[in-house]
C-alpha cells in the first residue's frame, strides 16, 4: 500500500492519521483501523473505501491503484479486503518500511557527507572503520561495479540494487 500512496498536502483527518500511521501489530490496534476503513459497515473494504480513507489522512491514491491494492491482497476472489486480507496487507506493509527504514539507516553508515550519496571516499572511509584498509582506487571500482547511471556515486536506489545482489 505504501508503494501506491504518495504524501498529499491535502485535507488531513489528524485523529485517523495518527491511528494509520502507528499501525499497531496488536489485533485491537489493525482492527479498529479496519473499521475506519470499513465506512459502510459491511465487514469488507472496498477500492472506493480504501482510497476514500487513504485521501482523508492526506496520502493520495487513485481509486485504480486502490483497486490493485485491494486485488493484491484480496485471496477469497471477492474484489474486498475482508479483516484477515487487512491485517495481512497492513502487516506486510509495515515490514515493508521497516526493511527499507533499514536500509536507509545502512546507507547512512557509507553515505557520511549529507549529499544523499556514496562516494569513493565515504565508502573508503567506511570500510576503514569496518576493520577494511581498501584503497581508493579499490573504492571506486566498487563504485563503477553499481553505479547504473554512470554518474561516479552510488544512489539510495543503487545500493538497494546492490543488496538485492
Amino acid at each position: 500500500m505504501a508503494r501506491a500512496a504518495r504524501a498529499s498536502s491535502g485535507r488531513r483527518d489528524d485523529s485517523a492519521t495518527g491511528e494509520l500511521c502507528s499501525t499497531s501489530s496488536s489485533a485491537g490496534g489493525l482492527e479498529r483501523v479496519f473499521h475506519r476503513f470499513d465506512e459502510d459497515g459491511d465487514g469488507k473494504v472496498s477500492p472506493a473505501e480504501l482510497c476514500s480513507r487513504m485521501n482523508s489522512v492526506g496520502l493520495e491514491l487513485s481509486l485504480e491503484d486502490a483497486t490493485e491494492v485491494v486485488d493484491s491482497a484480496d485471496f477469497d476472489g471477492d474484489g474486498l479486503l475482508g479483516m484477515d486480507e487487512f491485517v495481512r496487507l497492513m502487516s506486510e506493509a509495515q515490514e515493508e518500511e521497516d526493511k527499507e527504514r533499514e536500509m536507509r539507516e545502512a546507507f547512512g553508515v557509507y553515505e557520511m557527507s549529507g549529499r544523499g550519496y556514496i562516494t569513493a571516499a565515504s565508502l573508503r572511509t567506511a570500510l576503514g572503520r569496518l576493520g577494511n584498509s581498501s584503497g581508493i582506487e579499490d573504492c571506486k571500482a566498487m563504485i563503477r561495479r553499481f553505479d547504473l547511471d554512470g554518474d561516479g556515486v552510488i544512489s539510495f536506489d543503487e545500493f538497494k540494487a546492490m543488496l538485492a545482489c
